[in-house]
């Protein structure tokens, strides 16, 4: 009895309660969002409510798991992470024109997911064995890290995990010292290339010419995205109804369940990538406004968490793994508000999806370890 006792006291100490608290607030959100994408309690609702609790589960276990032990992990977990990659290039199941999923028999898999946490656990080991005066070369070191599971990911093609995982990694490094000046360059040339794109947007979107970097579907998502109209019932689609939807729903919203967009079916992928639309069609301007203010608690709390970590390795990982989360919802809200291409991204905790949830639960549980672990006094 009493260690049952002392290990309940154990996992009830391994949460970190305010940023739990935000979490079982957007768990809420998301399954009423999804009760009404849905129309009801189908399969669909039962799955993300099993998801849900699988999500809990892994995220409590890896609360409960030291980061000096995730640390351990990291090299590991990285490379097997690198060689599924490479299995899914040579022997990876195809599905709707892109083969992302390695079937292993008795399960088929997508490890594309598990590098969004791999990526900033290789690199927050890595600058945490380095710690000290960088260099230049250590830098570039970090960068082939991250580019080598990208440029993976890119092949398959799935440019949307691509960028979570560059986005994740580019973060931990820039938290390791990396300065700013060094980014200028390529701001500029960021800018530059969107202002040529958005001027020469008749010449670059003519059908006949291959933007050779990019694959065709790619290429029209962006041209897309300058002028829906060009094609409103076919690549348009998507982007046009979500508009649509979001901005039907007004200031305050349409009311649960009575989103005339969604239940007639004119948004696409209501479960999973637009599940935004659904939610500001029916709770309008308020209620997104204050589901990007629990985002940022969110956020803040994980920052904060990183701030006060007492390694530099869970500073590291800590405002990585954060950072995930913002680029989820920066990618997901401006993809459905037409301001970004449509790229598959889900929103944290709303749209349907069990590797995404588990995705997040191993990432929520990361950051609980590095909030709640007191190095011993020496």
């Amino acid at each position: 009895m009493r260690y049952v006792v002392a290990f309940v006291v154990r996992m009830f100490n391994a949460i970190d309660w305010p940023l739990m608290l935000i979490l079982v607030i957007l768990a809420g959100i998301g399954l009423l969002v999804m009760h009404s994408a849905v129309g009801g309690t189908d399969w669909r609702f039962a799955d993300q409510t099993r998801n849900f609790a699988v999500a809990l589960v892994a995220m409590w276990v890896v609360a409960m798991t030291p980061p000096h032990i995730i640390m351990k992990l990291a090299v590991p977990f990285y490379a097997l992470g690198l060689v599924l990659l490479v299995g899914v290039y040579l022997f990876g199941d195809t599905s709707k024109g892109a083969t992302r999923w390695l079937n292993l028999g008795f399960t088929r898999i997508q490890p594309s997911e598990m590098m969004k946490i791999a990526v900033p656990l290789m690199l927050a080991w890595y600058f945490q064995v380095r710690e000290g005066p960088m260099r230049v070369l250590d830098f570039l070191l970090a960068v082939v890290l991250v580019m080598v599971p990208f440029a993976l990911i890119v092949k398959q093609p799935d440019l949307g995990t691509a960028l979570l995982v560059f986005g994740a990694g580019f973060c931990v490094i820039y938290f390791a010292g990396l300065s700013f000046k060094l980014l200028i360059p390529a701001l500029i040339v960021g800018v530059i290339g969107i202002g040529a794109v958005i001027s020469h947007q008749d010449e670059l979107c003519n059908d006949n010419l291959d933007w050779v970097v990019l694959h065709d579907y790619q290429k029209h998502r962006i041209c897309t995205l300058l002028d829906p109209s060009t094609d409103p019932l076919g690549k348009g689609f998507h982007t046009i109804q979500s508009t649509i939807a979001v901005g039907s729903g007004g200031v305050y919203g349409k009311g649960y369940m009575r989103g005339t967009q969604t239940h007639l079916d004119f948004i696409p992928e209501r479960t999973t990538d637009f599940i935004f639309a659904v939610f500001a069609e029916e709770f309008g301007l308020y209620g997104g406004v204050m589901l990007l203010a629990l985002y940022a608690l969110l956020l803040a709390r994980g920052l904060a968490i990183a701030v006060r970590a007492p390694t530099h390795f869970g500073r590291l990982l800590a405002g990585g793994l954060t950072m995930i989360f913002f680029i989820y919802v920066f990618v997901n809200v401006g993809m459905v508000t037409g301001v970004l291409p449509v790229v598959g991204v889900p929103l944290p905790l709303l749209s349907y999806g069990g590797t995404a949830l588990l995705t997040i639960g191993i990432a929520c549980g990361i950051l609980m370890s590095i909030s709640r672990y007191r190095p011993p006094a020496r």
